[in-house]
């Protein structure tokens, strides 16, 4: 007896591929890093994963041609800024190229911090330097290991899935 619900596509194409990934839901995030004049650079992130504890590492993973990425790969750090429920405006803002978003958003940058961080939108922030990168495709994985992590808010994480923005639910 066959399933109704089974499809079966005759090959994985990218509108199949991010229709299967939109139904895997995530914690949203802005990675963050300045570039070699020192100007601020910023991108929504859902890819983002936990690699390490010891020594503790994420990657996060950046379109190729981001100029993100390049901030992050000429400093050699980047940021993590974990987005928490109220920040969707902030989400929004950073993946749509808007050139002047770090005008439209609280941020700081100390000399300890390895980029921008949103210190009004991010719930923890992660400092991380970057130790290894892998080109795949459209994207680069970067690996970063985490030097410095600061709790900025007690909030619920902004999650995304299914092409929308939700906040945590613990009902």
């Amino acid at each position: 007896m066959s399933d109704p619900a089974l499809q079966v596509a005759a090959e994985a194409t990218p509108d199949g591929f991010r229709t299967m990934m939109s139904r895997f839901p995530t914690g949203v995030c802005v990675v963050t890093a300045l570039d070699a004049a020192g100007e601020p650079r910023g991108m929504t992130c859902s890819a983002v994963c936990s690699v390490s504890i010891d020594p503790p590492t994420l990657l996060v993973c950046l379109r190729a041609d981001s100029p993100t990425l390049a901030a992050a790969l000429e400093s050699g750090a980047f940021t993590v800024n974990l987005l928490h429920e109220g920040a969707q405006d902030v989400a929004e803002l950073f993946a749509s190229g808007n050139p002047d978003r770090f005008r439209m958003t609280p941020w700081e940058h100390t000399a300890e911090a390895a980029g921008p961080h949103l210190i009004r939108d991010a719930h923890t922030v992660a400092d991380c330097d970057v130790v290894l990168t892998q080109r795949m495709g459209s994207h680069v994985t970067v690996f970063g290991e985490t030097r410095r992590i600061t709790q900025r808010h007690v909030q619920e994480p902004l999650l995304y899935g299914l092409r929308q923005f939700r906040s945590w639910s613990r009902t």
